[in-house]
């Protein structure tokens, strides 16, 4: 087989490079996917200090939208 480069296979259509990507991922064994997902204690208690934030005061939520207009995304 012949070698591909990045940049080659970044150029193909993005059907293909989904298909390849899910490719690459459902090559790893299941204990390559949990170590490639696994969340440190302190993200998790970042995410649950947030959450509980938004569960006590949702008025203070931003839409998703609106996040996007304010990075300049839209």
């Amino acid at each position: 087989m012949g070698s591909t480069s990045l940049t080659d296979l970044l150029a193909l259509p993005a059907t293909e490079r989904l298909e390849l990507a899910m490719g690459l991922w459902q090559s790893l064994d299941h204990a390559e996917q949990e170590q490639a997902l696994a969340v440190s204690p302190a993200l998790i208690t970042e995410l649950e200090r947030r959450w509980s934030r938004h569960q006590h005061r949702p008025e203070e939520s931003l839409s998703w939208e609106l996040v996007r207009q304010e990075l300049g995304l839209e």
